[in-house]
């Protein structure tokens, strides 16, 4: 019959999935525990269109349910608001509130969990699960419920994160009730649990208001990054936050500098194609990069340069979420909402001030035109450079060093002081031995984020002796942003830094994901 218009139908489409980008299966060898396989699916940006039939498209936003049957000794779950095991190894999930296709995520794995908070559990392999807990038990709530005094209710029920198996290509993903991270963030003291903030911060930002095309990703990041520099500043204090951000702003030069500041992805609206992308087999992924992320945060940043006041722009931001939550929006409906909210700089015209356009803030590529002020974090950055200058010397002047304490740097002020002793590499001879005799805190640290540098300054200096540590690291996670970095720096190394290159990449190939497989491949020549 045709039907009326208006009418509501009910579609049943009949398929098969398997193959595709967006669901990954991995071996045994691939997960913590060696024993069973693991499957997961990710969306983001146009995946999931290989796992379900759906308009994969972020601006279209819908509930979902789900009937998950797995064989025994396995646990299905799935970023959905209410979680019940049937009967015969099969799970059911419902989602009550309306989200993008990209956000619909499911994990099969020998996986267990443990409460850490009176919303949210951790999930994991039985083999992390007690380090799970001991790192995140009662944090959680701590940031969640500072999100919620800044941009209002946090309306997903329940906030679990799920640690993924070391393969895991990304640092985190913001599925809805469910985020999945990256096993490196156990650092076992504590000191990368900030990186959760970010995830948290997309609860409003991305996952409640959500970017209608992906040429405007930076309404999901941008703001993701300015809400969790808010909940930073509020946990841990200006200076620290300041820091955090140069790192951020640091990693944007060295992106700008490698594609050139005029390179078309470097602007926050991005044309992309309509279909084009998978036509041309050009994977979305490879498009990402720091744009949307730190120009984003300084756009927005700029915003609340032009209110001049800190809690006129949180109120501001509260009503934004509230306006436009469970909605997908351009960013000419978040301008438009900013000035009709703020009437006086409407008539001002702020939209137009000269260099500053918003109209070129969205569509001239290069550097940000305006930059919020970093200068509180300089009471932690000019020790760390300090400190740095004095290893980089040729004489040791071992007094001086000895006098600075650093046993109560936090993790970023560390990062701050390794970029600055890499950026300065070579050392003179024998400075990096004894950089790492006298700092164990770093040169066997458990925290990625320095192993990853210390790997890098063990490579830029030929340090031999400590090549192990390198090899070590990368057998123990498959992180891109880990991975890619110290290839390149073995590859544009000595012989013996190639031989490491290669040996490591036999080895580990089959626990990288696929991705991260095909770009080492690309940097060895091995294509």
């Amino acid at each position: 019959q045709p039907p009326r218009a208006g009418q509501l139908l009910t579609l049943l489409i009949d398929y098969e999935a398997g193959e595709g980008p967006g669901v990954c299966w991995l071996a045994p060898e691939q997960t913590a525990g060696k024993q069973k396989p693991y499957m997961y699916t990710q969306g983001q940006a146009v995946l999931n269109r290989s796992f379900f039939p759906c308009f994969d498209t972020p601006s279209i936003k819908f509930t979902y349910s789900a009937t998950v049957k797995v064989p025994e000794g396995f646990t299905a779950v799935m970023s959905a608001t209410s979680w019940e095991k049937q009967k015969d190894n099969t799970f059911v999930f419902k989602m009550s509130q309306p989200i993008p296709s990209y956000l619909v995520a499911l994990v099969v794995g020998d996986i267990v969990s443990a409460d850490v908070g009176p919303r949210s559990r951790v999930w994991a392999e039985p083999c992390l699960i007690e380090a799970a807990k001991k790192e995140y038990d009662g944090v959680i709530e701590e940031f969640l419920a500072v999100g919620e005094k800044l941009f209002g209710p946090y309306v997903w029920g329940r906030y679990d994160i799920l640690f993924m198996p070391p393969s895991f290509p990304f640092g985190g993903m913001e599925n809805p009730c469910l985020t999945f991270v990256t096993p490196c963030l156990l650092a076992g003291d504590r000191s990368l649990v900030d990186v959760i903030i970010h995830e948290i911060s997309h609860s409003w930002f991305g996952n409640l208001v959500t970017n209608a095309t992906w040429g405007e990703f930076w309404l999901n990041e941008g703001f993701t990054m300015y809400a969790q520099r808010r909940i930073s500043t509020e946990v841990y204090g200006l200076p620290y936050t300041c820091l955090e951000a140069a790192t951020g702003r640091a990693l944007l030069r060295q992106h700008m500098d490698a594609t050139g500041e005029d390179h078309p992805l470097n602007k926050l609206r991005v044309v992309i194609e309509p279909g084009l992308c998978l036509f041309l087999g050009v994977n979305p992924d490879d498009t990402y990069n720091e744009t949307p992320y730190e120009k984003g945060y300084c756009f927005v940043s700029y915003l609340a340069h032009l209110v001049g006041d800190q809690s006129k722009f949180d109120a501001f931001l509260q009503a934004y979420v509230n306006r436009f939550k469970f909605q997908s929006i351009t960013a000419d409906d978040t301008l438009a909402f900013f000035l009709e909210y703020f009437p006086e700089l409407r008539e001002k015209g702020v939209d137009s001030i000269p260099g500053c356009e918003f109209e070129r803030w969205l569509n001239t590529p290069g550097w940000p035109p305006y930059l919020p002020d970093l200068s509180p974090g300089q009471q932690l950055m000019r020790p760390a450079e300090e400190l740095a200058e004095l290893w980089a010397a040729d004489g040791l002047n071992v007094e001086a060093i000895e006098a600075v304490d650093i046993t109560g740097w936090r993790t970023y002020q560390l990062v701050y002081f390794l970029d600055q002793v890499l950026q300065k590499s070579p050392l003179p001879e024998g400075n990096v031995e004894r950089l790492s005799k006298m700092y164990p805190k770093i040169s066997k640290a458990q925290n990625a984020e320095l192993r990853l540098r210390w790997c890098q300054i063990i490579l830029k200096n030929n340090l031999e002796a400590e090549y192990s540590k390198v090899k070590d690291f990368l057998h123990s996670q498959g992180k891109q942003k880990y991975t890619l970095p110290l290839y390149r720096a073995m590859w544009g190394g000595s012989e013996t830094a190639r031989a490491l290159a290669m040996e490591t990449f036999s080895a580990t190939a089959p626990q990288l994901h696929i991705n991260v497989q095909n770009y080492v491949k690309k940097i060895l020549g091995l294509e």
